[in-house]
């Protein structure tokens, strides 16, 4: 019997010993299901068997200290335990529970980092986001590629955010690299500010291509932008506006309002996404110098002053008899 116990690498007899039982009572409770009711996460700190005998203890996932630290003297041959986030199956045996800490398999987190955030609410996300370690300031505008990245427990916040913004760093390289000729754009931080812009003016994917067209069109002729997300950014100095604008704030003197001034703000006023990137690289081809919401979440274009304003008095309609609806409903 003792030269199969050694053939499985088990060493029960050990166990045996120490837990006063004999081999086969040893192998029984080795085996057997443990009482974990449900998978649960569980962060295992750096010590020794004893000190990780207590953190399992104490989170459900044993029944017993002595017995885990003797199964795992006994299988010591089998690797080290690991210091990390481990998940644990429902019911997890011994033999189950030291697999995993042996596995240096850690439980992935993950954070999504929405298109069009600006760097104050990412910085927030970050410090929100669970198990992460590290003070943050809010970084570079524009320069976050929204995207979803895993991190384990204990991960640096700076670290994810300096890797989010390499992924940033190459994907505005390859988008840039890969621009339509004749684009009035000069570098591809330019591109990045415009891009910024598209982001947050629509919510409709298949709008993006042509919302930078009519941006990248008024470029060309020396228009102002008049994009409204530009000039809220304006308003509240890079946070978030959560009132309509006013008169006030479209006549507002500052370097981020393009109604007021010619060309693109100094800055992104948020992190686009990837697909924002390939709509100002890659417009749709059009003339079309203006566009307004057109009451289904997307919008009207058109290519002369006097289409766009009919467009802009349909808009005013559509918000009109909302607005009576909402009075009846009150």
């Amino acid at each position: 019997m003792r030269r199969w116990l050694r053939r499985l690498g088990l060493g029960f007899v050990v166990l045996a010993l120490l837990g006063g039982a004999g081999a086969w009572q040893a192998l029984r409770l080795y085996h057997a299901p443990g009482p974990l009711a449900e998978p649960t996460n569980v962060v295992v700190q750096r010590g020794g068997t004893e000190a990780i005998a207590a953190s399992l203890l104490k989170a459900g996932v044993i029944a017993d200290g002595r017995s885990f630290t003797a199964a795992a003297w006994a299988t010591r041959g089998q690797g080290p335990l690991h210091a990390a986030e481990f998940a644990f199956p429902a019911g997890a045996s011994l033999e189950q529970v030291l697999a995993v800490l042996r596995s240096a398999k850690p439980v992935q987190h993950r954070l999504t980092i929405p298109e069009g955030l600006t760097a104050r609410q990412i910085a927030a996300l970050v410090r929100d986001a669970a198990g992460m370690t590290g003070e943050i300031n809010a970084p570079e505008e524009g320069s976050v590629l929204p995207e979803t990245y895993a991190y384990q427990w204990g991960d640096d916040r700076g670290a994810l955010l300096r890797r989010a913004q390499g992924a940033m760093t190459q994907v505005l390289k390859k988008a840039w690299a890969e621009r339509a000729e004749g684009l009035p754009l000069a570098s591809p931080r330019e591109a990045l500010v415009l891009a910024s812009i598209v982001e947050r003016e629509t919510s409709v994917p298949a709008e993006r291509p042509h919302v930078a067209a009519v941006f990248l069109n008024r470029l060309k002729r020396g228009m102002p932008l008049q994009s409204d997300p530009t000039v809220a950014y304006a308003a509240t100095d890079g946070g978030v506006l959560d009132r309509p604008l006013s008169r006030a704030d479209l006549e507002r003197d500052h370097p981020f309002n393009t109604y007021r001034n010619r060309g693109l703000p100094p800055a992104p006023i948020a992190s686009p996404g990837i697909a924002s990137l390939r709509a100002v690289t890659q417009p749709m081809a059009s003339d079309d110098l203006y566009f307004v919401a057109d009451g289904s979440g997307g919008h009207a274009f058109a290519r002369t002053l006097d289409e766009h304003n009919r467009n802009v008095a349909r808009w005013r309609d559509i918000e009109r008899r909302r607005g009576d609806k909402a009075e009846v409903g009150r």
